[in-house]
């Protein structure tokens, strides 16, 4: 099944997509890549969906990776004596350390490194920025602050504190489990939340030993002011806009949306632009005009993937929401624009054998109007380079590991396949010239430009870039790929 789209789907699966034919479905309409939540469901629910997921990939013969998303310290206040309580404007609320329900005047807020990281002028947060407190005076087990903006605060509502780089781990005891879970039942990246700071990965990287690549979500102000070493650290990133949109100015995120995309496509790391894209049609089967043209926008500035959250995973519309972006995608790349703002922000190769054939790759397929790029890799990174050139025309990732495959899924342009390495300059080019047939991205006497590494099977040693002719395959020929 070959995707039309450069720009992958992202779709995260939840109580409105978990059963085995709705993921089919979804799939189907043009999902590259499903997010499993692990702030909600159980392990078995999560069991089934990887299963499912993988019975799909097997029978439709394509790469599909798998996301597990972390949830990470998230802060919470307690519970209330009546459920909830109403702020108003002007007035002293307290939060502590007491675990007694709340009422109108105070909390409990079980998280001392809260405490720990306040001070008087802070801002406090609650409920995704609805309410806004300002700390008046503070201890190590409670903050006094003066109601800003008031509202209804209810049960374990969260709690955001911008300009605050917290003592927190990264990860916290459910995440470690989780994260075991997940790498057990071999998920293709691991997705950190509420990162801070480049040391925060350090103990992901750790407990996860190569068995997964990280995806980080970029989601506090304190991880932009150290931004290009925590893109150097990750093997991804999530422009994560829903936190990030509750702890900075709200016209401050479209900036930093595309400073990060750029920051990225220098890397050659994959981007996803996610939150609240088509947010309307958890709802209504139609998106608005502004959703439309937000998806519009990460496409036409080189993001690797736009993702789907509760419109497919809560949402009364989940396959028409993938139909929806799919369409929108689609649209954006066929249009010029778009074409001519990929070609005129190509960074400048880096001083590598990788990068200088890279982009001698997309120039020669561009000038020989050759039907595809075909990479030779073991880890990926081959193909990676690949796609920060942002050719004009699809990248074909051949690759012997299949984890290697499914995570390529996930990145801009690629048609990722699982197959044996070359052994020699014949069966490299026959393989090629096989694969882009058989997957319907090239005809019979269009060319090819394949990249590869000699010794074969040799990571990291990308030396070489042929033109080579699909040939009119047999039947038989076909027959061997199966």
């Amino acid at each position: 099944m070959r995707r039309t789209h450069m720009t992958k789907i992202v779709a995260t699966l939840g109580p409105s997509s978990s059963s085995g034919d709705k993921i089919r479905t979804l799939f189907e309409a043009g999902v590259d890549v499903f997010r499993l939540n692990f702030s909600h469901g159980s392990h078995d629910d999560h069991r089934q969906s990887i299963a499912a997921i993988r019975s799909i990939e097997q029978a439709a013969k394509r790469p599909i990776a798998i996301m597990m998303d972390l949830q990470g310290p998230k802060l919470r206040v307690g519970d209330f004596a009546k459920g909830a309580a109403l702020l108003e404007p002007g007035q002293s609320f307290r939060f502590d350390m007491d675990s007694a329900p709340g009422d109108a005047d105070r909390v409990s807020l079980l998280h001392k490194e809260i405490f720990a990281a306040l001070e008087p002028g802070s801002d406090l947060l609650v409920n995704d920025g609805k309410i806004r407190l300002k700390v008046t005076d503070c201890g190590k087990d409670f903050a006094d602050a003066q109601v800003v903006i008031g509202g209804e605060i209810s049960n374990h509502k969260g709690v955001n504190v911008p300009g605050v780089v917290l003592p927190l781990s990264s990860l916290t005891n459910k995440d470690r489990k989780d994260m075991q879970f997940g790498l057990d039942h071999g998920v293709d990246w691991v997705a950190l939340s509420f990162i801070q700071r480049p040391e925060d990965l350090a103990e992901a990287r750790r407990l996860i030993g190569g068995r997964a690549p990280i995806l980080t979500k970029l989601e506090k102000p304190a991880a932009i002011d150290r931004l290009d070493e925590i893109i150097e650290l990750s093997d991804a990133v999530m422009v994560a806009r829903g936190d990030l949109g509750v702890e900075m100015p709200p016209e401050d995120v479209p900036v930093l949306q595309r400073r990060i995309l750029r920051a990225c496509r220098q890397t050659g790391k994959p981007v996803i632009v996610a939150t609240q894209m088509l947010e309307s049609m958890i709802q209504s089967p139609q998106p608005t005009r502004a959703e439309a043209s937000d998806v519009a926008t990460a496409v036409y500035d080189g993001a690797d993937a736009v993702m789907l959250s509760a419109e497919t995973a809560a949402g009364k519309y989940p396959v028409e929401s993938v139909k929806m972006m799919n369409r929108i995608v689609e649209r954006v790349e066929r249009d010029s624009v778009w074409r001519s703002t990929m070609d005129a922000n190509h960074p400048e190769p880096e001083a590598t054998s990788a990068d200088a054939i890279s982009a001698a790759a997309r120039q020669i397929a561009h000038t020989l109007s050759a039907a595809a790029i075909v990479t030779y890799t073991t880890s990926g990174s081959t193909t990676l380079r690949a796609a920060r050139e942002r050719p004009d025309v699809p990248i074909i990732g051949l690759t012997p590991n299949q984890g290697t495959a499914r995570r390529l899924a996930i990145v801009w342009g690629v048609h990722s396949i699982y197959t044996s390495d070359a052994n020699d300059f014949e069966d490299m080019t026959s393989k090629a010239g096989q694969h882009a047939y058989y997957d319907g991205i090239a005809h019979p006497g269009e060319r090819i430009i394949i990249t590869a590494g000699v010794p074969f099977g040799t990571p990291g040693a990308t030396n070489l870039i042929r033109i080579a002719r699909v040939d009119d395959w047999s039947q038989e020929a076909e027959s061997r790929l199966l």
